[in-house]
């Protein structure tokens, strides 16, 4: 197999293997492609999730289990949860010291 770089990617590679991590221009391509691997794996796992996540919701849709919020109960609703986490990091700052 014969690759073409960028002179960018082709300079990022000569200096990967003139720092020593690595002995040659190969062992720099396959690292950069099990990451790239890596990342594609992760992606898929996430959009799994995403997708359990959606499906969970649409359940709880299909049930009823929704609350409407206007732009009142909205301000109310998050200022609820900021309060509750100041509470719960005064808390644990208080226990640290």
């Amino acid at each position: 197999m014969n690759v073409s770089l960028t002179p960018t990617l082709e300079e990022l590679v000569q200096r990967k293997v003139a720092s020593g991590l690595y002995n040659s221009a190969s062992e720099v391509i396959r690292e950069a492609l099990r990451l790239l691997q890596e990342r594609d794996e992760v992606g898929k796992m996430k959009l799994e999730i995403l997708r359990k996540e959606i499906s969970v919701g649409l359940g709880q849709l299909e049930r009823g289990e929704v609350s409407e919020h206007d732009d009142q109960s909205l301000t109310t609703l998050a200022a609820d949860i900021k309060a509750k986490g100041r509470k719960r990091l005064a808390a644990r700052k208080k226990r640290r010291a």
